[in-house]
This record gives structure tokens, C-alpha cells and sequence, in this order.
């Protein structure tokens, strides 16, 4: 086992880290702005259909996952460590800036969304290859009994390259006007340039890194493996390692990866309706607030082991996500709040009026933005069918309340209930780095880790976002509908791992 000392270390985690976090920037500037890009790469009538049909581009990421993941991971045990994450670095810059460049739905028509999905395609395979060779690479480096503090850093980039990617849009939608961001050629598209920059920084760095000390050894030797796939999949002792780890542990992290921290966004803006800025500022505070205890849970796996820290988070996930979504709801209800608060201060409605094609009649949108006297803000928007017959009263067809903003007091408690989500994402996330390097040898370590991780997350994480607003279209559905989705496989995950994990600590497995 490597020696490393712990001041030589950090030089490696940091290294590492960058990388991946600006992978991890890249990967989400999609996500963040997929509300956006549905109007963008889609017809602007197809409304949730084109929502969906982002979110589904979204997913295709997650979904490749496990294939760069085989492919990368190949790579990873057969030439190295440093050269391969340097590739999935380059791919995925590359790709993020190009989606950045793609004209829109109305300049070149169906070619903007098939674009966009084979950069996405491109964008997947490449994470599916950074993760892996990253928590290698700092665990090979790890001292003896430290190995979860240490690859625990690793886990903080994911959601700091979230954290990121959100930072980067509000500065970029704060310095504008919001007919200017959304534009299609508009400020939605500096995070996505702005990625060539980070990029070319992570790859200098990365370019002074040295192998892993444990590769070096085994290449040295000779005993590197001569097909990564076949040991890590057909070998019936590794294949069982792999089918635990992905539906013991890694299946479960990812849906509460994407439930506490991507679910909770969108849910915030397609459900509750809060306005764009404070949809996103409640997922920075809880970030910034959480983000620490990946390190905690880390370390502290080290100290009493991985599994029941991990089972801990996936439990507390299942007993609550439905009361704090109902709370999302709750909290924000116009109707209710009506009952309680009073009618501080009403602007002046703006009334839209556009004929119905072929008819006399036409269709009338009303918006009317409120202020109660707690401070809570929404606009009501109703659209009416008024007909050219004046004796015939208008028709309500709906009546929606739309970009509500919180006072104070709600604002900080919707920011405790996402960090208790993101507090479950550390305690599942923190330790799993460390747990899947400690299940297989050197040799085969890159692939045969690689892939549960990225089926798990890619897969069945991934789709969160997609699944549960697919679940919520639904006839019968509620809002909560779709957390249905993230519980279930979170519920199956802790059954089995609780059965089949183990939570000794083998401190010789990387010998």
C-alpha cells in the first residue's frame, strides 16, 4: 500500500479535484438551464412536451454513462490512470462549448435538438470515464486508514460543480435584462463558453500529474491486466462484487444524489413555481451549508465504516421526502395563505389578447402581480375565452399563480428543508468513493468500479429528473407523485445492502 504522505497528497487531490468538479460544471450548465433550453432546441408551443424532451436529452447523458465507463475504464487499466481522465477532460470541455454554439429550434429547425443530443451523448461518455480514474487515482494515493477522508474531497466536486454551475448563471442573468438572457443567442449561453476557459486551466494542471504509484508498481511488474472487461465481468467472483456494490449501494446513492439536490430545483420552479432566482439561490445556501459533510461522513468512515452510514442516508430519505415536498407546497399555497394574510399591494394587471385561428372569438391572458402583507409575492395568471358574441360571457379556461418569491422567514426554512436533503446526499455520497475502490484489485480497479457507479448514478439517478416529472403528467397524479420513483429504488437499495454489504474496513485490500 501506498505511503504517501499526507502533505504530498494534497497536491493529488487538488489536481483531481479541479478536474473533475469542472467536469462535473460542465455536466449540469444543462440541467440548470433546462427550462430555458426546452424553449431554445424545442417549438415553444410544444410547452411541457418540450420540458420533457429536454429533460429526456438531460437523461441520455446520464444514460451513456456505464459505456464511457467500459470504455474508458478499459483504457484506464491498460495505459494508465493520468492519461485517460486527461481525455475525458478534453471530451467533455469540448463538447460543453459546442453545445454553447448551436443555433436554435428557429434558425435550423429539427438539426438544434439532434445536435444537442449527440453533444450530450458525447458529454456522458466522458464523465463515465472521469469519475472512476479520479477516486483511483487519490485513493492509490491515499495513507493507510485515511482512504475515505481523502477520496471524500473527490465526492465534494460533484455537487460543487452544481453549485458552480448555478453560480455562474445567476451572475450571468444578474447582469442583463431577462428578454436578453433568454434570447436565442443570449446570455443562457456564456456558462456554456465560459467552460473552454476552465477547461484549459484543469488541463495544465492535470498535465504535470504523475501516475498513480500503485499502476506504476503493477506496470513495472508486468501484472497489469491484459482485458480489464473480461476479469472484471466474466469472472464470477469480481461480477458478484460489481452486482452488490451497484444494487447495495450505488443504485440508492444515485436517487437520492438527484432527489435532494436536481429534483429539488426543478421542483421548486415547475411545481411550486418560485420565481428563477430564489429556485436557485435555495439550492446555493444548502450547498455552501452541506457541502462540509462530505468530508465529515468520509472521515468518519474511516473510523466506524461505510455501510450504515450510507444505509443511514438512504432511510432517512425514504421517511421523508413526501413531508418535506408536501411542506414545498404547503408553504406556498395562495389559496391558504389568502386566509392568513392580507392583500398588502396589487400592481396594475397586464392584459395579452390573441385571436383564436379561424374563429371571431380570442383567447385573453390576465396577469396580475400581488403582494400579501407577510411579504410573499405571485403574480395570478387567468386565461379566459372571450367570444366575439358580447352576449356571451368570457370562459375561465385556467387559472395559475406563477413566480412567487418567499419572504424571509420562508426563504431560510425551504433552504433547512433542501440542506436535509443534501445532508442525506453527503451521508451516502461521502463514503462511496472509498467503499467501491476497497471491493477490487489494482488491476482491474478503474473498469470494474466504474461501471456500478455510473449505472446507478447514471441510470437510475439520472432519471430522476425525468421519471418523476413523467410520473407527475400521469392521470390521477399529485405533485408528489413522482418522488414514488426515488423511494422505491432507495427502499430496494437499503434491503439489499443492508443483507449483503459488509461494514469491515480491509485495510490490505489495495496491497
Amino acid at each position: 500500500m501506498s505511503q504517501q504522505p499526507s502533505s504530498g497528497i494534497g497536491k493529488v487531490i487538488f489536481s483531481s479535484s479541479l478536474g473533475t468538479l469542472i467536469e462535473w460544471y460542465d455536466f449540469y450548465i444543462f440541467g440548470s438551464l433546462a427550462t430555458i433550453i426546452s424553449t431554445q432546441f424545442f417549438p415553444e408551443e410544444q410547452g411541457t412536451a418540450a420540458l420533457l424532451s429536454t429533460l429526456a436529452i438531460f437523461a441520455a447523458g446520464f444514460i451513456v454513462r456505464p459505456f464511457g465507463a467500459l470504455v474508458f475504464g478499459r483504457l484506464g487499466d491498460l495505459i494508465g490512470r493520468k492519461y485517460t481522465f486527461l481525455l475525458t477532460l478534453v471530451l467533455m470541455g469540448g463538447s460543453t462549448f459546442l453545445i454553447g454554439v448551436i443555433p436554435g429550434y428557429k434558425s435550423i429547425g429539427v438539426w438544434a435538438p439532434i445536435l444537442v443530443l449527440v453533444l450530450r451523448l458525447v458529454q456522458g461518455l466522458a464523465l463515465g470515464g472521469e469519475y472512476g480514474g479520479a477516486a483511483t487515482y487519490v485513493a492509490e494515493h491515499a495513507p493507510v486508514g485515511r482512504r475515505g477522508f481523502f477520496t471524500s474531497w473527490i465526492q465534494t466536486t460533484a455537487t460543487l460543480g452544481l453549485f458552480l454551475s448555478l453560480g455562474v448563471i445567476l451572475i450571468t442573468k444578474s447582469s442583463m435584462t431577462d428578454e436578453a438572457f433568454k434570447s436565442e443567442w443570449g446570455g443562457w449561453r456564456y456558462p456554456f463558453w465560459a467552460s473552454i476557459l476552465l477547461v484549459g486551466v484543469s488541463i495544465y494542471i492535470r498535465l504535470k500529474m504523475h501516475e498513480s504509484p500503485l499502476f506504476s508498481k503493477l506496470k513495472k511488474e508486468g501484472k497489469t491486466s491484459a482485458n480489464p472487461l473480461k476479469e472484471s465481468f466474466v469472472h464470477k467472483g469480481n461480477l458478484k462484487m460489481v452486482l452488490i456494490a451497484l444494487f447495495g449501494a450505488v443504485m440508492g446513492q444515485g436517487v437520492i444524489w438527484y432527489t435532494g439536490q436536481f429534483y429539488a430545483q426543478s421542483f421548486l420552479e415547475t411545481k411550486v413555481m418560485l420565481d428563477f432566482e430564489q429556485s436557485r439561490t435555495v439550492i446555493l445556501w444548502a450547498i455552501a451549508f452541506a457541502t462540509p459533510f462530505f468530508v465529515f461522513f468520509g472521515w468518519l468512515s474511516d473510523k466506524v465504516g461505510r455501510k450504515w452510514i450510507m444505509m443511514l442516508g438512504m432511510l432517512l430519505g425514504i421517511l421523508t421526502y413526501r413531508p418535506i415536498y408536501q411542506s414545498f407546497l404547503d408553504e406556498t399555497n395562495v389559496t391558504t395563505l389568502l386566509t392568513s394574510s392580507e392583500v398588502a399591494s396589487t400592481e396594475t394587471s397586464v392584459v395579452k389578447e390573441v385571436a383564436i385561428p379561424e374563429s371571431e372569438n380570442m383567447v385573453r391572458t390576465t396577469t396580475t402581480p400581488t403582494t400579501l402583507s407577510n411579504g410573499f409575492f405571485y403574480k395570478e395568471v387567468t386565461v379566459d375565452t372571450v367570444f366575439a358574441d358580447a352576449s356571451v360571457a368570457p370562459v375561465r379556461a385556467s387559472q395559475n399563480f406563477i413566480e412567487k418569491r418567499l419572504p424571509q422567514s420562508t426563504y431560510w426554512y425551504f433552504i433547512l428543508l433542501v440542506f436535509v436533503q443534501i445532508l442525506y446526499v453527503t451521508m451516502v455520497y461521502g463514503p462511496i468513493a472509498a467503499f467501491l475502490v476497497e471491493l477490487f484489485p489494482t488491476k482491474i480497479r478503474y473498469t470494474s468500479m466504474s461501471l456500478p457507479y455510473h449505472i446507478g448514478n447514471g441510470v437510475f439517478g439520472g432519471l430522476v429528473p425525468f421519471i418523476a416529472t413523467l410520473i407527475t403528467t400521469f392521470k390521477g397524479a399529485t405533485p408528489l407523485s413522482g418522488l414514488w420513483y426515488p423511494i422505491g429504488v432507495a427502499a430496494v437499495c437499503l434491503v439489499i445492502g443492508s443483507i449483503y454489504l459488509t461494514n469491515k474496513i480491509d485495510e490490505n485490500v489495495m496491497d
